[in-house]
């Protein structure tokens, strides 16, 4: 049995579900200007994963990998939502005239 399937199915979750408020984090602190951030980690956890001997840490560095560069989408996302009310905005932001 492939026990090791599950663990990273798992871990791909957990790891999913920590980006949510990172992404939204980020936004509120540093805008979408970030992320170039999110892409230079992402590049950062992949090349990891493929060095990583072990299946359950490759899988969950290429999880992290590819979920940051799925934050770089949330990020722009998540201005518009800002726009939209639906969170709030960081007050010591200047606003766009």
């Amino acid at each position: 049995m492939n026990w090791q399937s599950l663990v990273v199915g798992a871990l791909a979750f957990l790891i999913i579900g920590l980006f949510h408020p990172i992404v939204i984090k980020a936004e509120y602190y540093f805008s979408k200007k970030i992320w170039p951030l999110f892409g230079v980690a992402g590049i950062v956890f992949l090349g990891w994963a493929l060095v990583t001997p072990g299946q359950i840490l490759a899988g969950a560095l290429s999880v992290t990998g590819f979920t940051c560069w799925w934050s770089i989408l949330e990020l722009f996302e998540q201005e518009q939502r800002v726009k939209k009310g639906w969170f709030p905005q960081n007050p010591k932001r200047k606003k766009k005239p």
